[in-house]
């Protein structure tokens, strides 16, 4: 029989709930104890400063020893760091994005291996082991190591209340950087006129995938089995503009200025990703394929300044970012371009991004790194490893040997 837990606390709030807005929370709660909950057991308490001296309720009224095996638990443990870090969302020291990063991963690998294993009785044996399950998962030696920053989070948390002296010996994981898939110039063409063909000729997408007997996987609504002209446009957009496919998705009208100057662009002032907030200004083709855009939303009665840019009539946005996703395997099978390079790196729609940056290192005329990093909301020490690092003399053969004219 499943034993029950005893909840001391005279509210109780979901976790979920209680991270929305933690501060809120508590002071709506007129200075009770708060039992945090999470898959309908206790996660952990939020004590008001008041009941913290003199409280029959009180933690402090439990002999050390009962509190420490009380609380020797990875998923107590797990949610105090979740609280730790909604706070720091709320002083805007962590994107809320971070915050789910965090959260799905606790969820999908660090909680289910650290169940049967008490905080207290931790050895590096485990460790290596949770390595083990990682490593089976096919990910990356970066994704594996901040798996262990998580970790290394619950045992700092574990020894700071006095679950363990020291922190067991980390695995060592050597980080591999690889350089991201990207499209050639001439892959880039195929790919743009089989979009623009596939268009024209309006024909039926050859696969949708369906579901299954356990879980309901993506599907691909009738409507969106042909193709519309906004795939050719959201693929020359995002070669001209540097943009993140999330940024595709969340891009509306308010976002986009047409800028007529000495240069011609666009000015997009997206919201802040992975703690960048500049606007980013794109290369001229992109003006057209924006007019182009806002032409076609304003016949359908649409191209106000909260509607989105692409796919204006998808409210589920992250169905609309997934449609564009299988409607780019589409296309690219139909250009006969591999959905995988050469290294076996897929080729998704974030290679659009990577093939921009590359263009503009490959192509552009003197620029420097710092300005394609400030522009494309992203760091100089991330275009070196990622994407500068794949450049060889023979790919601007011409450029290397090209000569200064004479004065």
């Amino acid at each position: 029989m499943k034993r029950i837990q005893p909840i001391h606390a005279a509210v109780g709030m979901s976790l979920d709930d209680f991270l929305l807005d933690p501060l809120h929370a508590v002071a709506q709660l007129a200075g009770q104890r708060v039992a945090i909950l999470r898959g309908g057991c206790v996660a952990f308490y939020v004590e008001p400063s008041g009941l913290l001296q003199g409280s029959p309720m009180s933690h402090m009224d439990q002999p050390r020893s009962e509190q420490l095996q009380a609380g020797d638990r990875f998923d107590l443990l797990a949610g105090e760091v979740l609280a730790h870090e909604a706070l720091r969302v709320q002083r805007k020291e962590l994107s809320a994005a971070s915050m789910g990063i965090l959260r799905n991963r606790l969820d999908a690998h660090v909680l289910p291996h650290f169940r049967d294993i008490r905080p207290s009785q931790i050895k590096a044996r485990d460790l290596d082991a949770f390595v083990q399950r990682l490593t089976a998962q096919h990910m990356s030696t970066t994704t594996i190591s901040q798996y262990l920053v998580i970790v290394r989070k619950l045992l700092k948390l574990a020894r700071k209340q006095e679950l363990i002296r020291d922190l067991p010996e980390m695995p060592q994981v050597k980080i591999t950087n690889r350089p991201r898939a990207m499209l050639t110039v001439g892959e880039y063409r195929r790919v743009v006129q089989a979009a623009m063909r596939l268009t024209r000729t309006q024909s039926l997408s050859p696969e949708v995938k369906a579901t299954d007997g356990e879980r309901e996987r993506f599907w691909v609504q009738p409507r969106n089995r042909t193709l519309p002209p906004d795939m050719a446009w959201a693929i020359r957009f995002m070669v001209n503009s540097f943009v993140r496919p999330g940024d595709v998705r969340q891009l509306r009208h308010k976002h986009v200025q047409v800028v007529r100057g000495e240069s011609l662009y666009l000015r997009l002032t997206l919201p802040e990703t992975k703690r960048h907030d500049t606007p980013m200004v794109t290369l001229r083709p992109a003006v057209q394929v924006y007019e182009r855009l806002l032409a076609q939303a304003k016949a359908q009665g649409r191209g106000g300044p909260e509607d989105y840019v692409f796919l204006p009539a998808e409210q589920d946005r992250n169905y609309a970012l997934a449609v564009l996703g299988f409607w780019f395997k589409w296309v690219l099978r139909e250009a006969g371009v591999a959905t995988e390079d050469t290294f076996g790196r897929p080729r998704t729609l974030y290679c659009l991004r990577h093939t921009s940056i590359m263009f503009r290192l490959l192509y552009g005329q003197g620029i420097d790194m710092l300005t394609l990093a400030r522009n494309a909301r992203t760091s100089v020490q991330m275009i070196e490893k990622f994407y500068a690092s794949a450049l060889s003399g023979e790919m601007n053969v011409a450029l290397l040997q090209s000569r200064r004219t004479q004065r």
